[in-house]
């Protein structure tokens, strides 16, 4: 039980130059967490519509990209979405030319080796990417979907990208490959198996991509009962290989577990929930903070690099401000959830969270605390802390839009100073601005900010 600390009530909001009073803090750092989430809280997603056509996977190797993705491991990469359920793997199909032509230059290489002389391939495959988005981006709009085929070096690609930046790879099958009885058909997945298990990959396993959007998308339909069928039938090929007998089965992959999507998710629990590791689905949240309260387990953010508009990183390989938020959550954030709220502000548009300090971040020690906070409100909003810890130095790490397109730009201040790799394998160092005994934190419109609150002898972050 989570026990707060008894100074909460009469409570007098500190008053502001203006007339503007402080919301105040209440944090919980005397009992046990709340909850606890998993090391590979935050992870990413790259979207199977990257091998639309295969070529383009080719740019995973790209050195910039790879840095930005080390930065943010460790963590799960799932390679899936609406195309995953479009893609057939032919281990006899030559592999686009682009493919080949990396693959042969990193056998050259050590294992996980960068490869400069591909870089006229890879300016190639930019300058031929916002038309190859455009053919994504239509596709989808109009439902209107294409089988592809992937090849051996596909899977290469893939599997590198994933390994080299610390990643664990969870792929997603084709679930729409069905025979007449609507049955899975499943000798294209074991054809990728044989494979993936020949090379050592290590490897983690989806089928399917929102099965409640199956009819929308190809025609067909397949109910809850049916599709815990394909599941228990995937898990008892998975334990024809020794290497697959122990590899996580996660699923369903639903949209947003409403309505007939709810009756859908029951029905495959019932039939084919004790064959899956855990219960996947896509859903709108407050992110991170809400999603650690509410005690999922893992995020994984849609998109780390592709087509659409949801990417953390563009197509120059340049990070987005998303991207710098989640590095900061990374670095800043640990496992354990903590309880907090505050006086004197609407908790729906100035949100506030707390974790422990991440432990492996050499500048806090245990007992530290981050507090993050998104003001949604459009004037600046203060932030007490509360009295036990008014003599606590604090570190702020404050998030702000750069320059005149504000909360649509895509770059981002920490504390002023803006935010930009030193060069293509080099990120910036994040830069504290320390905070005295007793400071007001103040968050300008529409800003993020994390807030560790060094030797708060938090009992349960020791």
């Amino acid at each position: 039980m989570m026990l707060l600390l008894p100074l909460l009530l009469p409570l007098l909001l500190p008053a502001l130059a203006g007339g503007q009073r402080a919301a105040v803090l209440q944090l919980g750092l005397r009992g046990s967490p709340r909850g606890e989430v998993s090391p590979d809280f935050l992870s990413l997603t790259l979207d199977a519509s990257l091998a639309r056509d295969p070529r383009f996977v080719a740019l995973l190797s790209n050195t910039k990209l790879r840095a930005l993705a080390t930065a943010l491991s460790p963590g799960f990469l799932r390679f899936g979405g609406t195309e995953t359920d479009f893609l057939i793997f032919d281990p006899n199909e030559d592999s686009t030319s682009e493919e080949k032509i990396l693959w042969e230059l990193q056998a050259q290489q050590e294992a996980c080796g960068s490869t400069p002389v591909f870089s006229a391939v890879e300016k190639l495959l930019l300058v031929q990417w916002p038309s190859q988005e455009k053919l994504i981006l239509a596709e989808q709009n109009r439902k209107k979907h294409k089988n592809t085929t992937i090849t051996k070096n596909t899977l290469d690609i893939l599997y590198s990208f994933a390994n080299c930046s610390g990643f664990h790879l969870i792929f997603g099958l084709n679930a729409l490959l069905r025979k007449g009885g609507l049955q899975w058909d499943s000798s294209n997945a074991q054809a990728l198996l044989d494979y993936c298990a020949s090379q050592s990959y290590n490897i983690s396993w989806e089928l399917g991509n929102e099965p409640n959007s199956f009819r929308k998308k190809s025609g067909i339909h397949i109910d809850g009962s049916q599709l815990g069928q394909d599941f228990i039938h995937l898990r008892q090929l998975l334990n024809n290989y020794t290497l697959y007998q122990h590899a996580k089965l996660y699923g369903p992959d639903v949209g947003q577990p409403r309505k007939h999507t709810q009756r859908l998710l029951r029905s495959f629990l019932k039939s084919g929930g004790k064959v899956i590791d855990s219960v996947t689905w896509h859903q709108w949240l407050d992110k991170l903070g809400l999603s650690a309260r509410e005690g999922i387990d893992v995020v994984m953010r849609q998109v780390f690099f592709g087509a659409g508009t949801y990417h953390l990183v563009d197509a120059n390989f340049e990070p987005l401000p998303d991207y710098w938020l989640s590095l900061l959550y990374k670095k800043l954030v640990g496992t354990k959830v903590l309880q907090v709220s505050l006086a004197g502000a609407n908790e729906r548009k100035l949100r506030v969270y707390l974790h422990c300090t991440n432990t492996l971040n050499p500048k806090y020690r245990e007992g530290d605390v981050t507090l993050f906070v998104l003001n949604l409100y459009n004037i600046t909003q203060h932030l007490q802390l509360p009295d036990y810890l008014s003599s606590k130095h604090v570190d702020q790490y404050l998030l702000l839009p750069h320059g005149k397109e504000n909360i649509l730009s895509r770059s981002i201040e920490l504390n002023g100073h803006v935010l930009r790799m030193v060069d293509d394998k080099t990120l910036p160092e994040f830069i504290e601005k320390p905070l005295g005994p007793g400071s007001v934190l103040g968050l300008p419109a529409f800003s993020y900010g994390f807030y560790v609150i060094k030797n708060a002898k938090a009992v349960a972050c020791i």
